[in-house]
């Protein structure tokens, strides 16, 4: 039977013999894309009466949604902290590199930096679709400088700033441009941080808290004014106590808004977090796990010496410190190892674990009508994987944009 060409001349896609993953199930059936969308294959053959114009056979494939990493700094060679003239070439190298990992969207994240490197840099990110010259940029990730010396991490501690004078138009002489920016990491114990996370939700801006030694109550406080994020959870805040559990208690607070969800990003890469931490995590709070690779410029390189913003990070093995010291300082970790690892260390199902690396994090930015699901009308952003979760196809807008060479449907 031909396709209703009344409808729309554009080809039907009808992606075969695979599992995919819909309604937190991996289900046996066929998956339809046209112009780039998911399609209702119901409305297809009741409504238009139409049929597929191509069929791929995905030779026993899970098909996912295409992962989005909220919190990557660079790789590949390319640190998205160093102020060039041609910030542009370097997103575009890595958007490209990172489409065989499965990511097909992305939050490019600068580090503590002084303000000329905004200034600089900002003006330069773009926000668009991916396709076959990369992943698509979301927006800006903005690690620091607002945050906590004591907590400081990888981050300079000559360069951190506070809000103590002017609250949000701190911010914004440090920034200076925010149109591009999706994400701010910032410490809710700072004097005045309730103006500025207010006024970055009303503009739309999600804020995340890290880097800090923020009590709980002080992190609640921060819930309420509109953070949604917690960054790379258990790394560079105060520990869990008992008495006080710090940002961690936010996983079981019962001080959250209603209808409001707290996310947090992890670090799955056998270094950042035992694996028992990311088993209490996961348990504690299954549906707020975003999986991260707080990933730096050595990620696909060889071991030796790299940047990070304005530091020389040494990468050893999976290990990177801050040049001469023990302080972890991002990783190397790809986002389908980050995956790979979560599965196994926590034990959860395959749908869970795929689900930390899109559905969340596409809730966390409030794009899931769009992105991080199969659902129908969404962008035909996905994935084929093996059945133990090494990518073998990426898609975007139903399109092909990296394959195994071994792999050919």
């Amino acid at each position: 039977m031909p396709s209703n060409k009344s409808v729309s001349d554009a080809q039907i896609f009808q992606f075969t013999n695979c599992r995919i993953l819909r309604s937190h199930q991996l289900q046996r059936e066929d998956l339809w894309v046209r112009e780039g969308k998911i399609l209702n294959p119901e409305k297809l053959f009741f409504d238009e009466k139409g049929s597929a114009d191509i069929q791929l056979d995905c030779k026993d494939s899970i098909i996912a949604p295409g992962f989005i990493d909220v919190q990557i700094n660079g790789g590949f060679g390319v640190d998205f902290s160093l102020a060039t003239d041609d910030v542009q070439s370097g997103i575009s190298l890595v958007s490209q590199k990172i489409l065989s990992h499965g990511v097909t969207s992305f939050c490019p994240t600068l580090v503590t930096s002084p303000p000329a490197v905004y200034h600089k840099v900002l003006p330069q990110i773009s926000i668009r679709n991916g396709g076959p010259h990369g992943a698509g940029i979301l927006g800006a990730h903005l690690e620091g400088p607002f945050i906590s010396k004591e907590k400081k991490g990888a981050h300079p501690e000559h360069y951190l700033s506070t809000f103590e004078l002017g609250a949000f138009q701190d911010l914004l002489a440090t920034y200076r441009h925010l149109d591009c920016v999706r994400i701010v990491t910032l410490a809710p114990e700072m004097k005045r941080s309730s103006e500025v996370i207010q006024e970055l939700t009303r503009r739309g801006i999600c804020v995340s808290l890290g880097h800090s030694v923020a009590n709980l109550s002080q992190a609640e406080e921060a819930v309420r004014h509109g953070a949604t994020f917690i960054t790379h959870l258990f790394n560079a805040m105060l520990p869990f106590h008992h008495r006080d559990p710090g940002i961690v208690g936010l996983l079981t607070s019962d001080q959250i808004p209603s209808r409001r969800r707290v996310f947090y990003g992890m670090i799955s890469d056998g270094i950042h977090t035992n694996p028992a931490a990311l088993r209490i995590a996961h348990r504690a709070h299954p549906k707020g796990l975003v999986l991260v690779t707080d990933a730096i410029a050595g990620m696909g390189l060889a071991p030796g010496r790299h940047t990070l913003g304005q530091q020389v990070v040494e990468v050893d093995g999976l290990n990177t410190y801050i040049a001469g010291t023990r302080t972890l300082s991002g990783s190397v970790a790809t986002m389908d190892s980050c995956v790979r690892h979560f599965l196994e260390a926590t034990g959860c199902t395959v749908e869970t674990a795929l689900e930390a690396a899109s559905l969340h994090p596409a809730q966390l930015l409030g794009i899931e009508h769009r992105k991080g699901t199969l659902n129908y009308d969404n962008d035909a952003d996905f994935l084929l994987l093996d059945n133990s979760l090494h990518v073998r196809a990426t898609y975007i807008a139903g399109e092909r944009v990296w394959s195994q060479d071994t792999f050919t449907i």
